[in-house]
């Protein structure tokens, strides 16, 4: 991702960069992408042309921000242009026009109920209820501290100044008590970027739910009291990316300062400790090669490695001691990895913010079929 661009939706501004221009355990089990190929001719009938054929399409957009497979075994992904499903047959995707708050999706999760939500540009959210498309975001209230709570089977989706929690037919807008208390920024709407505006969220083990901010680091939120993760340069640079790896590790990725670990006690940044900073960029916006600066997504493979997709440097593996650095070398595209996501398969995918989607397979990287 060596040309950069700059990316403004109605909420946020974020540094991005795209491609450069190419010529023209027991379960059931998931769906082989790898061997599908959706075709303009002669198509394969599915379900989904059945129920939604006017939503066909025979290509994924390009710029694939989130990833996520369903109980059914549906692959979803989050677009700049759009929510797109595969079946395994077909493509289909949905729009503006059949109800998504914003063509943007940044996130996709799916609740106890089977409902597909999805977390769009402009901080909206809209859901799937197999039938049709919501926008849940547009009738919301506006709460309080008293109405921080955690609440069994609720979701809970990025906003302005805190987060939308959604719970027993209800969405309500939770600014953090810190927003709530400034005169000047408790009167913003939810869909107005403010410095406490949430990024990336993440339901721990433990039920603790943790927010990555515009610029105030990470908050934790354990049901009763909030707790703020602002040392060792966390504080300042977005937080985009949260994980907690299977021992119970969590991961921040900073678009600035890079990884950082939380092992219930210290907070280190990996990224300094490596020496594979880069002070430029936070100074000037400089892009340096082979550094691990601006971490955009994180996931865990089956080994146990801790995979980092970055900004303008590849992909980076960790197995807890050394990082291994993949490049277009190893077949990535020169994009930004927007997001990481491990499959019932155990198959890594990743999304690229301008080439579609990839997946890797023991050393190289390759194209997904479908793009």
């Amino acid at each position: 991702m060596m040309s950069v661009r700059i990316f403004i939706s109605s909420c946020c501004l974020i540094l991005i960069s795209s491609c450069m221009e190419k010529p023209k355990p027991k379960s059931e089990p998931a769906i082989d992408m790898t061997s599908q190929v959706v075709q303009s001719a002669t198509p394969a009938t599915s379900a989904v042309d059945q129920e939604f054929p006017e939503n066909r399409v025979d290509k994924l957009d390009k710029g694939v921000l989130a990833i996520m497979q369903d109980r059914k075994n549906h692959y979803w992904f989050g677009t700049n242009e759009g929510a797109f499903r595969y079946d395994g047959k077909s493509l289909i995707v949905f729009t503006e026009k059949d109800g998504l708050r914003q063509n943007q999706v940044r996130q996709i999760q799916e609740d106890a109920s089977g409902r597909i939500w999805f977390s769009t540009g402009g901080y909206g959210v809209s859901y799937f209820d197999g039938k049709k498309i919501y926008s849940a975001s547009d009738n919301y209230t506006s709460g309080s501290g008293k109405d921080w709570t955690i609440g069994k089977d609720d979701s809970w989706f990025p906003a302005g100044g805190g987060a939308y929690r959604y719970h027993d037919q209800s969405m309500t807008y939770l600014p953090f008590p810190e927003v709530t208390a400034n005169a000047s920024t408790s009167r913003q709407a939810p869909t107005q970027l403010s410095a406490y505006g949430v990024y990336s969220l993440l339901k721990d083990r433990n039920g603790n739910w943790w927010f990555g901010t515009q610029a105030r680091g990470v908050c934790r939120f354990d049901g009763k009291s909030f707790t703020w993760f602002t040392g060792s340069g966390l504080k300042g640079p977005a937080v985009l990316a949260l994980f907690e790896s299977r021992d119970g590790t969590l991961w921040f990725g900073n678009n600035g300062r890079g990884l950082f670990r939380y092992d219930g006690k210290d907070l280190t940044n990996v990224t300094e400790e490596k020496g594979l900073a880069n002070p430029e960029f936070i100074r000037n916006g400089r892009v340096l090669p082979g550094t691990l600066a601006r971490v955009l997504s994180l996931n865990e493979d089956n080994a146990g490695n801790l995979w980092i997709g970055t900004a303008d440097a590849g992909v980076w593996r960790y197995d807890g001691e050394s990082l291994i650095n993949y490049t277009p070398a190893d077949g990535l595209p020169d994009c930004a990895i927007e997001t990481i996501y491990l499959d019932k398969q155990g198959q890594l995918w990743f999304g690229t913010n301008g080439d579609g989607v990839y997946k890797f397979n023991d050393r190289r990287f390759s194209k997904a079929l479908f793009n």
